[in-house]
């Protein structure tokens, strides 16, 4: 199709699904200076006339949060005050999600102020994925498009896994997710019931399900510290487990994440291209990397041409 109306724009986040989405779209990456000053602050210098064209922004909130956070805000209003017509953008790992409510007094509900700095910014439509919380989409007063990585995670599983199958979800907040792939690959479901006594900090303590002599599968939105995880393996394997792999979107993979995983009773941790993998990640060997750009492609063009990106997954 002609895409001569669009320009997309990348922030330092995540350079490489930057340039495998515009490989998809068979067009280049807009020209656009993401620097520095001495001092820290960002300077953002849009180089080409974008005057009338639809933008797209893609940029990961991910670490360091706070400089991609404001790198995006700031790309935003360039774009806005150089006459774009819309501006999409185009966050594949969105953070701060998991602050969506008030779990204790006098604290902030992070992912609503964060929804709202982007549609101050100027942002017309916001394209993420795999939410932490559904109802974060409801934080914006502009079009939500949330996609999912279950595809591209689907065909994994097909492809090399047998059919003694049990997907696990590591607490109570997963079990939709897990029982609609396990649905899906016709396995077993299984739940941890867990115990959390401060972030990132989680104790597993239960297996509700049969998981002995089979291939279990943990299926999470996002791995940070990777003790839920770590944690939620022990208690599998202890229930008599074949073997067991991981499967999530998003690596955040903070702190002592990729060491507890190394030494964990984990085979193998597949992961999204969401956000880029650290180089002690990238030297493990239990980290599987799966490519979401053409999905994020797909729902480009169809967020262009005014197509339904729900049938993306239908």
């Amino acid at each position: 199709m002609n895409m001569k109306g669009i320009t997309i724009f990348s922030g330092n986040s995540n350079i490489d699904l930057t340039q495998k989405i515009c490989n998809y779209l068979n067009m280049p990456l807009g020209g656009a200076k993401v620097k520095t000053f001495s001092d820290g602050e960002i300077q953002i210098e849009i180089d080409e006339n974008i005057r009338s064209k639809d933008v797209f922004i893609i940029q990961s909130t991910c670490a360091p949060v706070n400089d991609n956070l404001v790198e995006l805000l700031l790309m935003i209003d360039a774009c806005r005050r150089s006459s774009a017509t819309s501006i999409t953008v185009v966050i594949p790992y969105f953070g701060y999600a998991r602050q969506d409510k008030k779990v204790a007094p006098r604290v902030p509900i992070s992912a609503k102020l964060i929804a709202d700095l982007i549609t101050t910014a100027g942002a017309s439509r916001l394209i993420t994925m795999d939410l932490h919380a559904g109802q974060i989409q409801g934080f914006f007063n502009i079009p939500v498009d949330n996609l999912f990585a279950t595809p591209v995670i689907l065909e994994y599983i097909r492809k090399y896994f047998d059919n003694n199958l049990v997907v696990v979800s590591p607490d109570a907040g997963g079990v939709e997710r897990a029982r609609a792939f396990a649905k899906r690959l016709n396995a077993g479901l299984a739940i941890i019931d867990k115990r959390r006594d401060s972030p990132n900090e989680a104790k597993a303590m239960a297996v509700i399900g049969d998981v002995e002599g089979r291939t279990a599968i943990i299926l999470d939105d996002m791995i940070d510290t990777a003790g839920t995880i770590v944690e939620a393996a022990g208690a599998i394997i202890s229930k008599g487990a074949k073997e067991i792999h991981a499967c999530c979107t998003h690596a955040v993979l903070s702190g002592p994440a990729v060491e507890r995983i190394e030494n964990s009773t984990l085979k193998s941790v597949v992961v999204a291209d969401t956000i880029p993998l650290a180089a002690n990640a990238k030297k493990c060997d239990k980290f599987k990397k799966l490519s979401i750009a053409e999905l994020f492609g797909e729902a480009i063009i169809r967020s262009y041409r005014g197509d339904s990106v729900t049938s993306l997954f239908v």
